[in-house]
C-alpha cells in the first residue's frame, strides 16, 4: 500500500474531529470503512497512530511525528486544487485584460465588467506611456491611461482613442487642520509655504506642476513620493499634494478645489479597435460618474459648469483621434 493525499487527508480528519464517526460524517465515507483504512494506514507505518478511548480518539507520539508532516501536505494540496481551478475558470471564461493608473472609478469599473461575465485581469503602472506601449504589443486589451495637460504621450498610432472628459480639474489635498481648508477653494499663494509632494515617476506630472507654480508665481518646496507615501504625509500634515478631484474629504484628507483650475486633465480610453472601446466604454462612464458624484466638490464643480463625461466618446475633429492630455 501507498499513502495517498486521500489517506492524509484522512489523519488530519481523525485527529481534527477526535472521532472516528465525526471523521466519517466530514469525509463522506461510512465508518467502517475509515476504520479499515486507518488500519492499513497504521500498518503501512509500522506502529500506532491513534489512541481508540471512550472520549475518542488521540495521536500517539508517532501519529503526532505523521501530522505534522501531513497537514502542510494536505494545505498545500488545497492550494494547488483551489488555484487550478481559479486559473481554469480564467482560461475558460472571457478575459479582459485592463490596464490602468490610479483611478477611484477602477472598482466600479471592474464590478460592472464582472457583472457581465467578463474577468478583468488588471495591470497598474503609474506611466501611462508604459501601458500604451503594452496595449499596442498586445500585452493588454484595453488601458485607462492619462495624458498631463501640456506633456503630449507617445500614443501608438495603430491605437484607437476614447476620452471620457475633456477637461478634468485637479485639485489639492491637504491636512483637515490647515488654515486653507476652510475654505471651499484655495489659492496657490496660500499654499506658497506648504511643501508638496509629487510623483516623478508619472509621464508629464512634475513638469506640470512646475508649470501651475510658475504661472502663478511661487516657488514651494517640492519633495518626491509615490501616491501612497503622499496620503500618508497629508494626513501627518507633512505636504500637501495635487489630487484628482474624485478624492474625498475624510478624517485623514481636506480635497479643495485650487482657484482658476490651473491644471486640467482630459481622462482617456485606449484599445486596438473601435469594437474594443465601444464593449468597455459605458461601464467606465458608469463608473466614472458614480466617484465624481460622491466628491461633494467636484459635483459642485460639475453642476456649476455644466460639464459631465462625453457620453459618445468620441474625440473632436475628424480622421484618427488626435493626442489627449489626460490624468486618471
Amino acid at each position: 500500500m501507498e499513502l495517498e493525499v486521500r489517506h492524509l487527508r484522512a489523519l488530519c480528519a481523525i485527529a481534527d474531529t477526535g472521532s472516528l464517526h465525526r471523521a466519517a460524517r466530514q469525509l463522506g465515507v461510512a465508518q467502517p470503512s475509515l476504520s479499515t483504512q486507518l488500519r492499513r494506514i497504521e500498518h503501512e507505518l509500522g506502529g500506532a497512530l491513534f489512541t481508540r478511548e471512550r472520549t475518542g480518539c488521540r495521536p500517539t507520539p508517532l501519529g503526532h511525528v505523521v501530522l505534522g508532516r501531513a497537514r502542510p501536505l494536505v494545505a498545500e494540496m488545497h492550494a494547488l486544487v483551489a488555484e487550478a481551478r481559479t486559473a481554469a475558470a480564467t482560461v475558460d471564461g472571457p478575459q479582459l485584460r485592463i490596464g490602468s493608473t490610479a483611478s477611484r472609478a477602477l472598482a466600479g469599473w471592474l464590478r460592472r465588467l464582472r457583472a457581465r461575465n467578463l474577468e478583468p485581469v488588471l495591470q497598474m503602472d503609474v506611466s501611462p506611456n508604459a501601458l500604451l506601449r503594452m496595449l499596442a504589443d498586445g500585452q493588454l486589451d484595453v488601458a485607462f491611461v492619462h495624458e498631463v495637460e501640456g506633456s503630449p504621450l507617445r500614443i501608438p498610432p495603430e491605437l484607437e482613442l476614447r476620452v471620457l472628459m475633456e477637461r478634468e480639474p485637479q485639485f489639492v489635498s491637504l491636512p483637515p487642520d490647515h488654515p486653507a481648508a476652510a475654505k471651499p477653494e484655495v489659492s496657490l499663494r496660500d499654499l506658497a509655504e506648504d511643501r508638496w509632494m509629487v510623483d516623478p515617476a508619472v509621464d508629464g506630472e512634475w513638469d506640470a506642476v512646475q508649470r501651475m507654480f510658475r504661472a502663478a508665481g511661487v516657488n514651494p518646496h517640492v519633495l518626491h513620493g509615490d501616491y501612497y507615501t503622499t496620503d500618508a504625509l497629508v494626513a501627518t500634515g507633512e505636504v500637501v499634494a495635487v489630487c484628482q478631484p474624485t478624492h474625498v474629504d475624510g478624517p485623514t484628507m481636506a480635497v479643495r478645489r485650487i482657484h482658476g483650475d490651473p491644471l486640467g486633465v482630459r481622462l482617456l480610453l485606449a484599445a486596438r479597435t473601435q469594437e474594443e472601446l465601444d464593449a468597455v466604454y459605458p461601464e467606465v462612464e458608469e463608473a466614472y460618474e458614480e466617484v465624481a458624484l460622491q466628491a461633494p466638490g467636484y459635483r459642485e464643480w460639475l453642476e456649476k459648469t455644466g460639464k459631465a463625461p462625453n457620453k459618445s466618446g468620441r474625440p473632436s475633429g475628424e480622421g484618427h483621434p488626435m493626442p489627449v492630455h489626460v490624468r486618471t
